[in-house]
C-alpha cells in the first residue's frame, strides 16, 4: 500500500560505510560553519562601522553576507545533528521550508552577483555617471527586486510538491533537501514541477550568468582600449574579487545540476560532497576574497587585530 507522506518524513542520506565518521565530519562542517559566520559578521560589522564603506559595492557586499549566513544556517545546524545525534528524518513540512530558502536565497545571491556585475561596468564605462546611477536609493531598491525576483520564482517549486503522494523510498540524496532530489521520490506525474524548476533555474540563474558574462565582455573592450598594460591590469584588477565570487557560486551550483542530472550512478559521497561544497564553501571564501583584495576592508581588519 502506498502511503502518502505528505504527513510523514524524509531520511536524509549518510555516506554507506562511513556511519562512524560522522563526528569527525560534523567537526569539519562546524568548522567551516563558524568560519564562514565570523567571516561574514566581521565584513558587516566593518562596513557598518567604516563611513568611507557606505557605497553601493560595500552595500552589495553586505547583501552577499546576509544572504551566505542565512543559506548555511537554514542547512548546517541541521546537518550537525544528523551527524552527531543520527537524527536522520526530517518532516514533510521543515523539508518544503528548507527547500523553499535554499532555492529563494541561491536566486537572490545570483541577482546581486548579477548587479555587482552592472556595478563593475558602470565604474569601468561610464565612470563619470557611476555615482548618478547607483546611488544608495538604488541599491536599496535592486536589493528589493533581488528578494521579489527570488521569492516569486521559487516560491512554487515546494508548493507543487505539497499534493503529490510519495510512496516509493523515503530517501534523499544529500543531507538536506532541494526540489528535484524530492521531487525524483514522488509516485505521480512530476512533469509540471520538473518543468517549471527548470525554466525558473533558466530564467533566474541561467539569465545571470548570461548577463554576467555580458557585462564582463564589454568591461574587456572598455579596458583594451587603454594606452598601457599597467592601466590595463590596474583597472582589470578591481574585477578580480568580484570574478571570484561569481566562480565560487556558479561552479558548484553547475556541478550539483550536473551530478543531479546525468549522475544517478555515481558514488552517494560524490552527492553529499558536492551537496556540502555548494551550501558551504561560497560563505566561507566570499569574506576571505573580499578581505584579502579590497584594501579597504583589509585595512580595517588588520586594525581590529
Amino acid at each position: 500500500n502506498s502511503s502518502d507522506l505528505s504527513s510523514s518524513s524524509f531520511i536524509l542520506a549518510s555516506i554507506p560505510g562511513l556511519e562512524t565518521a560522522h563526528f569527525w565530519m560534523a567537526i569539519l562542517l562546524c568548522s567551516m560553519y563558524i568560519l564562514a559566520v565570523t567571516g561574514n559578521c566581521v565584513v558587516l560589522f566593518i562596513v557598518k562601522t567604516e563611513p568611507s564603506l557606505h557605497a553601493p559595492m560595500y552595500f552589495f557586499l553586505c547583501m552577499l553576507a546576509v544572504i551566505d549566513l542565512a543559506l548555511s544556517t537554514s542547512t548546517v545546524p541541521r546537518i550537525l545533528s544528523f551527524y552527531w545525534f543520527n537524527t536522520r528524518e526530517i518532516s514533510f513540512s521543515a523539508c518544503l521550508v528548507q527547500m523553499f530558502f535554499i532555492h529563494t536565497l541561491s536566486a537572490i545571491e545570483s541577482t546581486v552577483l548579477l548587479a555587482m556585475a552592472v556595478d563593475r561596468y558602470v565604474a569601468i564605462c561610464h565612470p563619470l555617471r557611476h555615482a548618478a546611477i547607483l546611488t544608495n536609493a538604488a541599491t536599496v531598491k535592486i536589493g528589493l527586486v533581488a528578494m521579489a525576483r527570488g521569492v516569486t520564482f521559487f516560491l512554487p517549486l515546494p508548493l507543487l510538491l505539497l499534493p503529490l503522494p510519495f510512496c516509493h523510498s523515503r530517501l534523499l540524496s544529500h543531507s538536506f533537501c532541494l526540489h528535484q532530489d524530492v521531487m525524483n521520490l514522488a509516485c505521480a506525474n512530476t512533469t509540471p514541477s520538473m518543468v517549471y524548476g527548470l525554466t525558473a533555474i533558466l530564467l533566474v540563474m541561467g539569465l545571470d550568468a548570461i548577463l554576467i558574462c555580458l557585462s564582463y565582455i564589454l568591461i574587456l573592450k572598455a579596458v583594451l582600449r587603454l594606452a598601457s598594460w599597467k592601466e590595463r591590469l590596474k583597472v582589470f584588477s578591481t574585477c578580480i574579487a568580484h570574478i571570484s565570487v561569481v566562480l565560487a557560486f556558479y561552479v558548484p551550483l553547475i556541478g550539483l545540476s550536473v551530478v543531479h542530472r546525468f549522475g544517478k550512478d555515481l558514488a552517494p559521497l560524490v552527492h553529499i560532497i558536492m551537496g556540502n561544497v555548494y551550501i558551504l564553501v561560497p560563505a566561507v571564501i566570499n569574506p576571505i576574497i573580499y578581505g584579502v583584495r579590497t584594501k579597504e576592508i583589509q585595512r580595517r581588519i588588520l586594525n581590529l587585530i
